[in-house]
């Protein structure tokens, strides 16, 4: 049997037009794994937080389990593997990007907001148990280049898609918002640093985010910032799917309950 096989999909309802996302099921390096796929039928202007700015046909999240980030653990060995993967899927790498997570896609969450003309939608995993932590005071011990990084498990990952056409500065502040309502999203919770229990929380140390514009060219937005329409669609979504990521995945394996919890 070959090394990469499709072994099947689940197909992602979402009210966006020529969008199809999907949970595939494959296998590479003979391991199992999952992933969230997103596919236009054009190419999109994507801001990535792991590849900068891109134009696209595809982004996705892909679930690496732990068999197969053993061996990609160094930084050289997942640059690696981000080069290969896409040609398991049939894909060119140039046309793919995508994030890495611990966290299975059975635990994928999915909130859709809209307003008027303006659409929303936040596919979330999450996973902060082992290496949740407070920016701006907990420690950063890894130095690029110089160590090899440790691919952590806990992580939250956020795609973002629109209908609407966004700047790039307006990608980029959809970001900064996005990742507020990760935060609150957190607070809500209560939930602590792995490394300094008595603070709270506001992401983990590998989090990463896409954010994809529409091609609407009747509809160009320069500003994504909490005091907009589209600002709040974004906050809105992005704290209903990241709450309901962190419910499908880490209160299911603390030893504890987290405050909100059900």
């Amino acid at each position: 049997m070959s090394k990469h096989v499709t072994l099947k999909e689940i197909p992602i309802d979402l009210q966006f037009k020529e969008v199809n996302a999907r949970v595939v099921y494959q296998t590479y390096e003979d391991v199992s794994l999952n992933l969230t796929l997103i596919s236009f039928n054009e190419r999109r202007q994507v801001l990535s937080t792991m590849d900068g700015l891109q134009k696209v046909r595809n982004v996705g999240n892909i679930f690496v389990p732990d068999p197969l980030s053993t061996r990609h653990m160094s930084l050289q060995g997942y640059e690696k593997f981000k080069k290969q993967f896409p040609s398991a899927l049939g894909l060119q790498r140039r046309d793919f990007i995508f994030l890495s997570t611990g966290v299975n896609m059975e635990a994928v969450s999915v909130c859709e907001k809209t307003y008027g003309d303006f659409h929303v939608c936040c596919i979330a995993t999450g996973g902060a148990r082992n290496n949740a932590l407070r920016m701006g005071v907990d420690a950063g011990n890894w130095v690029e280049h110089e160590t090899h990084m440790k691919l952590m498990s806990g992580t939250i990952n956020i795609i973002l898609l629109t209908n609407v056409t966004l700047t790039v500065g307006a990608m980029a502040r959809a970001i900064m918002s996005a990742t507020e309502a990760k935060t609150a999203a957190l607070q809500d919770f209560d939930y602590k640093s792995s490394y300094m229990p008595q603070v709270q929380a506001t992401g983990t140390g590998t989090d990463s985010m896409i954010v994809v514009s529409g091609v609407n060219p009747d509809i160009v937005i320069k500003h994504t910032g909490g005091h907009t329409k589209i600002g709040e669609l974004i906050g809105f979504a992005t704290k209903a799917a990241v709450t309901e990521a962190l419910k499908n995945f880490d209160i299911k394996h603390l030893p504890f309950k987290l405050e909100g919890s059900v």
